[in-house]
């Protein structure tokens, strides 16, 4: 029998410093992968070290790196740096996204070129090196947002931003699908995390509650699981965007 786990398997987590990606590179490296955990800026240096460390005291291998990801030459070196230590790569999981809500007519140029840069470009990049550099059978997750359902005001650069990556994941399907790599989406509601509640009022905080299960914010305990699956048994889902809203919204 197939054996899908994560022991001895080499993990990339984009975004792999807090929370979500945090609790992936956690949860995956006490599982028994070798984990390497990207970070992008200094402001979450701390961070990454402290979850390499939990790695480590779990029993795991892991390290971290930095690097913006809106640059494709800083996501090659990302793979290779990589598969440079642990000498292959067997699953790639992008947790990366940047989050603002406001007004089309408010908008600058600047503001848009950096919501596409990092929502869409670094996304594809790290799509296209994860073909060129997974070992085969290997699995690929993006995380994008349920807004790409919703049809609600203020998110026009955000969910606009994560809507092309369902396309580049089912093309990357498709393309990779030959080597036996599955390309998958996941689109959790809005996250009670720090990234949520920066752009909202309270009385916008409620209303999203309001709208799905018990009138709860999704947890990224409840996203990491299914993440978890669909890169180890749920490998068979390929090419497909999974909404775990709790309700929040549905297609």
């Amino acid at each position: 029998m197939t054996d899908y786990g994560f022991k001895d398997k080499v993990v990339l987590i984009a975004g792999g410093a807090k929370n979500l990606g945090g609790l992936l590179s956690r949860q995956i490296g006490r599982e028994g992968a070798k984990v390497v955990v990207h970070y992008n800026s200094d402001a979450s240096r701390a961070d990454a070290e402290d979850t390499v460390k939990a790695v480590k005291d779990l029993g795991g291998e892991a390290y971290m790196t930095q690097g913006d990801l809106t640059r494709p030459a800083n996501v090659e070196a990302l793979f290779l740096e990589a598969k440079d230590k642990f000498g292959g790569i067997d699953v790639a999981i992008n947790t990366v996204g940047k989050v603002l809500r406001k007004p089309i007519v408010e908008t600058s140029e600047e503001e848009y070129d950096s919501m596409f840069d990092i929502n869409a470009k670094s996304a594809y990049f790290f799509i296209k090196e994860a073909g060129k550099h997974l070992n085969d059978n290997g699995k690929i997750v993006t995380v994008l947002t349920s807004l790409l359902a919703a049809f609600t005001d203020g998110y026009s650069t955000y969910a606009g931003g994560k809507s092309p990556v369902e396309h580049f994941t089912r093309a990357a399907a498709k393309e990779f699908g030959g080597r036996g790599i599955s390309v998958s989406a996941v689109a959790p509601g809005p996250m009670d995390t720090p990234f949520f509640y920066g752009q909202e009022t309270p009385e916008r905080v409620a209303y999203h509650k309001s709208q799905a299960m018990n009138g709860d914010l999704t947890k990224i305990e409840d996203i990491a699981p299914i993440i978890k699956f669909l890169a180890t048994e749920g490998w068979w889902i390929t090419g497909q965007t999974i909404f775990p809203n709790g309700g929040y919204t549905t297609r």
